[in-house]
């Protein structure tokens, strides 16, 4: 058994390998904040897309609504001017009021009826 003098004893290398991994470490932190802007800026354009999807049907939601109003008006007159000669423009008139409030009514008595099955079921 030979002994090793204490000057052959290794010394450690001066910050040689620690600045290797720091720059390794330093790299990985600048490419995953990259990553991260990359993401940030890839959610912002799907919520932009989204958002935008959104207004363009809630438009075009609006103007179908708006026609549907128009097409219930000139159903309700041409029922009128229908049934006018049979039973006189007044009389025509209060047939069709009243065949529409009774839809009404019909209408709002199911929704009711909804609203209370969904409160019933809501309730623990």
């Amino acid at each position: 058994m030979t002994q090793e003098p204490a000057d052959m004893v290794e010394a450690p290398q001066p910050d040689g390998h620690d600045e290797s991994v720091r720059d390794s470490i330093a790299r990985l932190y600048a490419d995953g904040r990259a990553y991260a802007e990359a993401e940030v800026e890839r959610q912002k354009r799907r919520a932009g897309i989204a958002a935008a999807g959104v207004r363009d049907a809630a438009l075009l939601g609006a103007a179908a609504l708006m026609l549907s109003f128009g097409v219930v008006v000139a159903v309700l007159v041409g029922l009128i001017l229908s049934l006018a000669p049979a039973l006189g423009p007044l009389g025509a008139t209060g047939a069709v009021l009243g065949g529409t409030l009774l839809a009404v009514l019909i209408l709002l008595l199911l929704a009711k009826a909804r609203i209370g099955r969904m409160k019933r079921a809501m309730k623990p």
